[in-house]
């Protein structure tokens, strides 16, 4: 059963000092508790450390795969929150370990440590049936952490923007670069772009409210767009006339062979699968409105960190 928690009380984030981590941080602080981030690389975190005063932030060094290490981290903490996870494989870094297996290892450390609160970031689409490894091993790390620590709450986000994204900030630096820019499968498939202020909210919530606990959570702006949409709002606020092009999958799946040779591919075929299926919240979820959050539109806040993209701006290289 999980139990209340603290301000003051110690909270350990795993992939505390990536993109959705660093806002759940920085929240976290301002709740008054000691956050650890808990990483494979601790200086990475470093940055953080102004968050919050003087010794609150503490950078720890634990890999998600090694469970001495996570049980270090989450040692005496009342919180745990899991934000690790990738979105290509790489030599270092496989699916099925660090979104299929290391929430469980977490989820154990948890409980053994005595922990009231779990939080798992997940995303849309986690499913264990699904064609894209991706997403199967969301849904087997959902599993395993709720085996773990049944109170868990999960949060199953859509598409993530805010100023250091890596989906509206790409296809904006795309679009400076090329005079067209590809949609594939008719650029169809439909999003629901969640602000990461909102999700990190939302972990907040599901920390402090006692209902949510052992709950599941879709997240999703106010808005569904197309793919196609998004492109074409992407191209209006960076001031850019571009060919937008329909590729068929088959033309995608070819070109991501290509770009799994780079060390940081653009796409690869597992996303293309993902691209296949609608990324939406689903009918009947809990979501962000269950946990008093009204959600913010990407119109209120893409633009100012797209501008940069614009020709006549300033900072456009």
């Amino acid at each position: 059963m999980a139990m209340a928690t603290a301000a003051g009380s110690v909270a350990t984030v795993f992939g505390g000092s990536g993109f959705i981590g660093r806002y759940i941080v920085k929240r976290l602080a301002a709740h008054g508790h000691t956050v650890r981030i808990a990483g494979r690389d601790p200086e990475r975190a470093l940055s953080l450390k102004p968050m919050g005063f003087p010794g609150q932030i503490v950078p720890v060094r634990a890999a998600v795969t090694d469970p001495r290490a996570v049980a270090a981290a989450v040692s005496g903490a009342a919180i745990v929150v899991n934000c690790v996870g990738i979105l290509f494989e790489t030599r270092r870094s496989s699916f099925a370990a660090l979104q299929g297996e290391a929430p469980g290892i977490i989820g154990r450390a948890a409980a053994e440590a005595g922990a009231g609160r779990v939080v798992h970031l997940s995303a849309i689409g986690a499913d264990a049936s699904s064609p894209s490894v991706y997403a199967r091993t969301k849904a087997q790390g959902e599993a395993a952490i709720r085996s773990a620590f049944p109170a868990a709450t999960i949060l199953r986000p859509s598409i993530v923007f805010g100023p250091e994204d890596g989906f509206f900030n790409r296809f904006g630096a795309l679009a400076r670069l090329l005079p067209a820019l590809p949609v594939y499968g008719g650029g169809r498939t439909r999003f629901q772009p969640v602000y990461v202020g909102d999700v990190a909210d939302a972990a907040i919530a599901a920390i402090e409210r006692p209902d949510a606990a052992g709950r599941t959570y879709e997240l999703g702006g106010p808005r569904i767009y197309t793919f196609r949409e998004l492109i074409e709002y992407i191209l209006a606020e960076t001031g850019r006339r571009r060919l937008v092009i329909d590729l068929p999958f088959s033309v995608g799946e070819l070109q991501a062979r290509l770009f799994e040779l780079l060390p940081s591919p653009p796409l690869t075929r597992d996303q293309l699968l993902l691209l296949r299926r609608d990324n939406v919240v689903s009918e009947g979820a809990l979501t962000l409105a269950d946990l008093g959050i009204t959600p913010k539109a990407i119109e209120a806040i893409v633009p100012s960190y797209l501008a940069r993209f614009r020709p006549w701006s300033r900072r456009a290289a």
